[in-house]
């Protein structure tokens, strides 16, 4: 697949757009030209990754043209809304998908957007710092277009769904979110409240009990059986 059109990348509002036909990992080259002085905006795409990465070190599934390959650079004034970027992200890209998928997108906490309880994509954040101060933040997202016969459990944008009409409603998400200040605010709570794919169910982890939502900083709330709330910051959720 060859690069955005100039008149694309103009409407989507970056600063700028690295193509590349396939990379080891968007992150690893948007972190090389963030230390080389890239602007804010600059996003990085590819259509292909040889070591896509998730969370925790998790690999990513990265085919030619399979899906959305990308990691947005941006560099934040403060650290108000560092802890809460990838849940920011996550409304922003649901809000922008729901015209795409043939179903509602829903958020698994932290970092994972699903439709019918099945991964649609993922969001990885990692911020590089000059003494206390963020020097940059790469937001790193995978969206799936198709999927291989091997993980046929996970959820694609529709199939009519080009990578320009994908790129045009993220690109956008990304930077409205990487542009917000602070905690989540009420409202951003609420919509979470409604995305939620975990709320009222069990899980053994990051603590046993069931999730009743999130925090405005970001933790998840879980009900243990004893009835006390425990708030993890971090971890991942494993269903019981």
């Amino acid at each position: 697949m060859t690069a955005p059109s100039h008149e694309l990348v103009a409407a989507l509002g970056l600063a700028r757009l690295d193509y590349h036909v396939r990379v080891t990992s968007t992150m690893d080259v948007a972190h090389a030209l963030a230390e080389d002085g890239a602007p804010a905006g600059t996003l990085v795409l590819a259509s292909a990754q040889a070591a896509g990465r998730g969370r925790s070190g998790k690999t990513w599934v990265s085919e030619p043209d399979a899906g959305l390959w990308c990691t947005l650079i941006e560099r934040p004034a403060d650290t108000s809304s560092l802890d809460v970027l990838a849940l920011r992200v996550g409304l922003e890209l649901a809000g922008a998908l729901d015209v795409l998928t043939l179903a509602p997108v829903s958020l698994k906490w932290p970092n994972d957007l699903q439709v019918e309880r099945r991964k649609l994509g993922g969001v990885l954040i990692e911020v590089r710092w000059h003494g206390a101060r963020p020097d940059w933040v790469a937001i790193g997202v995978g969206i799936n277009r198709r999927v291989p016969p091997e993980l046929a459990d996970t959820a694609t944008v529709r199939a009519d769904v080009s990578r320009d009409a994908l790129l045009s409603a993220v690109a956008p998400a990304l930077r409205r979110a990487a542009a917000s200040r602070g905690p989540l605010a009420p409202h951003e709570l609420a919509q979470w409240h409604d995305r939620d794919a975990a709320r009222g169910r069990r899980v053994t982890s990051p603590a046993v009990g069931v999730v009743t939502g999130i925090t405005a900083h970001g933790g998840i709330r879980i009900r243990r059986d004893d009835g006390a709330e425990h708030v993890c910051q971090s971890g991942s959720l494993i269903f019981a």
